[in-house]
């Protein structure tokens, strides 16, 4: 065991506490895999990452860094606040992109660039997969979430690495309200995320957009604050033309906190999200 650099970050927030938390070991390049895992387990958060250097192929297409993703239960391709609490971590330990204001990550899902605008890091959407649900599947997730079938405005399949069953509903109170019942979606051993878009969500100087995301198939009942499925639901919104091109969204009041997520389209059809970092907790990690 060795006492390596750790620490514990904010994602998708300025003040402590609002956002969703993410544990980062750096140095890890000498761990194996069950290593990684046993750690993730311990800290019991959503996720864990783990810093290493690009492999060969990721150093040749310009990879900054190389990061592994660990919940309690197994490893992911990728997923959101992790690339950015990630990426936070990786500048607050000194270390500098080869071009200035943007960072890429390689990942298990490939790579990934990241703008870096003042306090502001925002990750490119990974190419979506997106499928109409099948309908059986979509009355019994309705069902456990207590809504009736003529609340769902409309739904989609959402896979960028995680894979989302996403529901479009009527009203920010109808997002806020759910009572799901965790057991029955974890039996379904599907991820749900809703979502509301208000009439105002181009005024991008307050939330115009509410999520949430319901995880108990990957332990987590419900999620603080969602990059990857916020992701998926901006290109998902955005190509229907359900949601203007940019928009601030507001995740995680259900669980007492603030999160906020910027959504932008670029002019090439690229989708960024977006998001403040703070670190909370800094110091060394003996594994």
């Amino acid at each position: 065991m060795h006492a390596r650099p750790f620490q514990q970050i904010d994602v998708f927030s300025r003040r402590p506490g609002d956002g969703n938390p993410l544990a980062v070991v750096l140095e890890a390049d000498d761990l194996q895999d069950a290593d990684m895992r046993r750690f993730a387990a311990w800290t019991n958060l959503s996720e864990t990452t783990f810093l290493l250097p690009p492999t060969e192929a990721g150093l040749a297409g310009g990879a900054d860094y190389r990061v592994r993703i660990f919940t309690p239960g197994g490893e992911l391709p990728f997923a959101g606040h992790p690339t950015l609490g990630t990426c936070h971590a990786w500048l607050q330990a000194g270390h500098a992109p080869r071009v200035p204001g943007c960072i890429v990550q390689e990942c298990g899902l490939g790579l990934v660039r990241i703008q870096q605008q003042d306090d502001l890091l925002a990750f490119a959407a990974p190419p979506l997969q997106r499928s109409q649900p099948n309908p059986a599947l979509l009355a019994l997730v309705t069902g456990a979430l207590g809504l009736r079938p003529q609340q769902i405005v409309a739904a989609q399949l959402l896979d960028n690495g995680p894979r989302w069953l996403a529901l479009l509903l009527p009203s920010a109170e109808t997002v806020l309200g759910l009572q799901p019942d965790h057991a029955r979606l974890k039996d379904l051993g599907q991820d749900v995320g809703v979502v509301h878009v208000a009439p105002t969500a181009s005024d991008i100087g307050q939330p115009g957009v509410t999520v949430r995301a319901f995880a108990a198939p990957m332990g987590n009942p419900e999620d603080p604050v969602t990059g990857s499925l916020n992701a998926s639901l901006a290109q998902w919104l955005i190509a229907e033309g359900l949601a203007p091109r940019q928009y601030l969204v507001a995740q995680g009041e259900c669980l007492g906190r603030a999160g906020r997520v910027h959504i932008a389209q670029d002019d090439d059809g690229q989708v960024w999200v977006g998001g403040q970092a703070v670190t909370c907790i800094q110091g060394t990690a003996l594994l």
